[in-house]
């Protein structure tokens, strides 16, 4: 038990390491204003589907039963279709800094929404790992000089609230289907209904884009979004989603800060101290706390044995 949650564990930090790395990359495509985010958004769904399916040619088949593809649809639309379009769309109207403060409200939401619908308990222990982490997630970003000339739009904010909440909404209601499908047959179907959902809405931006204008730099931006950024980290995220709890899960969300500054460090419009150096630990303790807490299974089997002596 102890190697597969080390490898749930080892899957979800490459993922959001990939992720806080994404953040910088989408708005460079954003600055060259050569792709909008609708157009950005249906290339990260469409060239997503497509490598899943692919990828699924070269690996074992797995039949899903109709109800499930059903269940795949809905899943879709929160897990990916929602998701992305909120993110991009919001991250095209913020800040990086305001983004990153959002994405540390993932795990709030999805403790919350964990104890409502999987009755999972809201210890003590729990609360203090999730508060422990946001301070340490909102330390370090509050004191970043990046994109301290961006102004942030309400209307972005809010998009990437409703980003946050879709992918809670995910990772808690569809556990039981994430758990009896590989990562590919998740995927290949997810980001195949997503992306015909999608189509409707953007075809007119994608159509328009002067695809000979855009810069070669900005077309390796656009390829890590989709394959790194989408095709790597969500083949990564249900490895860890079968092995781990939801609000564990969630928590790897305080990565994406502590990653976006690193970088800034290593390009040198940014250096390291104390505060940064604090705010990471906080990070980390946070996440340490979250994950040795106890899960709904364990306290039953708690209770189980003590009524048994």
């Amino acid at each position: 038990m102890q190697d597969k949650n080390l490898k749930g564990h080892a899957a979800l930090l490459v993922a959001y390491i990939i992720f806080g790395l994404n953040i910088p990359v989408v708005k460079v495509v954003f600055s060259s204003s050569e792709v909008s985010a609708i157009a950005l958004t249906f290339f990260r769904m469409a060239g997503a589907a497509l490598l899943f399916w692919i990828t699924s040619l070269f690996t074992k088949r797995e039949a899903v039963v109709k109800r499930d593809l059903f269940l795949l649809f809905l899943a879709s639309l929160f897990g990916v279709l929602i998701n992305q379009i909120t993110f991009i769309e919001g991250l095209s109207q913020t800040s990086p800094v305001d983004a990153g403060i959002i994405a540390t409200m993932a795990p709030l939401m999805t403790m919350i929404l964990a104890a409502f619908f999987l009755k999972e308990p809201v210890t003590w222990k729990k609360v203090i790992g999730v508060f422990i982490g946001a301070t340490g997630a909102l330390l370090l970003i509050l004191n970043s000089n990046e994109s301290a000339n961006e102004e942030a739009s309400i209307a972005g904010n809010f998009l990437c609230v409703l980003s946050g909440l879709s992918f809670a909404i995910y990772l808690t209601l569809f556990k039981q289907l994430i758990l009896r499908y590989s990562a590919v047959t998740l995927m290949k179907w997810m980001f195949l209904f997503a992306t015909v959902c999608y189509l409707p809405l953007c075809w007119q931006d994608v159509a328009l884009i002067n695809y000979a204008a855009i810069s070669f730099a900005v077309y390796l931006h656009i390829a890590f979004v989709v394959t790194l950024a989408t095709f790597f980290s969500y083949m990564l995220i249900p490895v860890g989603q079968k092995l781990l709890r939801p609000t564990i899960v969630s928590m790897y969300n305080y990565l994406q800060p502590v990653v976006s500054s690193i970088v800034a460090i290593a390009i040198g419009i940014d250096s390291f101290g104390w505060v940064k150096g604090g705010a990471a630990t906080l990070v980390f303790i946070g996440v340490y706390v979250v994950t040795s807490s106890k899960s709904r299974a364990q306290m039953d089997a708690e209770k189980t044995v003590l009524k048994l002596e």
